[in-house]
């Protein structure tokens, strides 16, 4: 990162950076047979069947595919759609207070998640008290692009209307910080918000 450019301008992604993400959560619900849970899991709804909807696909079509290969799973995968909310726990610690705080010193705040366009109204309309705080989010699924396509970036930093070389793109992903830098961002892999706190402080934001 140069010291050359001041950073003033926060780029957040949501799925275990502001919000935990975990498939597991909404099924250990449904599963008792721990055996079964875990290969459940790793060989019916996995991430990447579901990372098929963050690409703009409908639950309605993948759900379909998955039942003709599991239709012994039929109940299971049908409660994908309807009960995604649980599939995200609770925030990630700290980050809900970091996000009011930028806020409250007026640095703009904008995300980049990859998510399904379907299942994010419900998702966002359930945690204002956050996002309310942005002043735009770009969604994978609506766009049909995902991170980490240089496409995803080059939208985003059209629409925000920011200079990227004064923005900080956050992302617990390695291959997602590496597309970031490719387009001109600035880049942070997320671990925990303690660090990420130390960050903004060196940086003056909060």
């Amino acid at each position: 990162m140069s010291s050359a450019t001041p950073i003033d301008t926060v780029i957040f992604d949501v799925g275990n950076v502001l919000y935990r993400w975990e498939i597991r959560a909404l099924y250990e619900k449904l599963i008792d047979d721990r055996q079964e849970l875990e290969w459940f899991l790793a060989h019916v709804v996995t991430p990447e069947w579901h990372f098929q909807h963050d690409a703009g696909r409908s639950f309605a079509e993948t759900s379909r595919e998955l039942t003709a290969k599991h239709p012994e799973y039929a109940g299971l995968i049908a409660a994908f759609g309807p009960r995604f909310n649980e599939t995200v726990p609770g925030p990630v610690p700290g980050m809900g207070d970091m996000v009011a705080r930028l806020a409250a010193n007026n640095v703009p705040l904008y995300a980049i998640t990859n998510f399904s366009d379907e299942f994010w109204g419900p998702f966002a309309a359930e945690r204002h008290h956050i996002f309310g705080h942005f002043q735009d989010i770009l969604v994978s699924g609506t766009e049909k692009l995902v991170k980490p396509d240089a496409a995803i970036y080059e939208l985003a930093i059209r629409r925000f209307g920011i200079d990227p070389a004064q923005a900080l793109f956050i992302d617990d992903r390695q291959d997602n910080i590496e597309g970031a830098i490719a387009c001109g961002l600035n880049a942070h892999l997320f671990v925990d918000a303690d660090i990420l706190r130390a960050k903004f402080r060196a940086l003056n934001l909060l």
